[in-house]
């Protein structure tokens, strides 16, 4: 904990989750579908790349200058990838009800539930994968 007896690893989880939505969403409106086909899949790749390397970011973070275990490590990061699937099924959900939609509704709900789970889950593993590797290097290197 910092001085103030708060945790700052939930403030960069929320923050983190945010850059998430804004990120997604944002690129999602530069794509929008009056476009080609290549220039939404480069908007979309382009959401992609930035998504990665703010998640790579909040690892490292996590990592270096929280010092949290990898387990916590992932944890913060699945937490983080979670909220931001969450507040983009919310736009969605939140889209569908301002404008025609053949789409069913209880879709969008299932989607309140079903995207942190699909976004947060992988993102554990893979967080969990990296931070340990990063430990793994950490003793080695202060082995030396």
């Amino acid at each position: 904990m910092d001085a103030s007896g708060h945790k700052p690893w939930i403030r960069v989880a929320i923050l983190v989750g945010v850059v998430y939505f804004v990120v997604g969403a944002g690129f999602a409106a530069l794509a929008n579908p009056s476009g080609s086909d290549q220039v939404r899949f480069r908007w979309r790749l382009a959401a992609w790349v930035i998504s990665a390397g703010v998640y790579a970011a909040h690892i490292g973070y996590e990592h270096f200058r929280l010092n949290n275990s990898p387990w916590a490590t992932a944890l913060h990061a699945a937490i983080a990838v979670a909220l931001g699937g969450l507040l983009l099924a919310v736009a969605a959900t939140v889209h569908k009800m301002m404008v025609p939609s053949h789409n069913p509704y209880w879709r969008f709900l299932v989607a309140l539930v079903v995207w942190p789970i699909i976004t947060g889950l992988p993102a554990f593993l893979v967080a969990l994968a990296a931070a340990a590797v990063l430990a793994g290097l950490s003793r080695k290197r202060s082995a030396k």
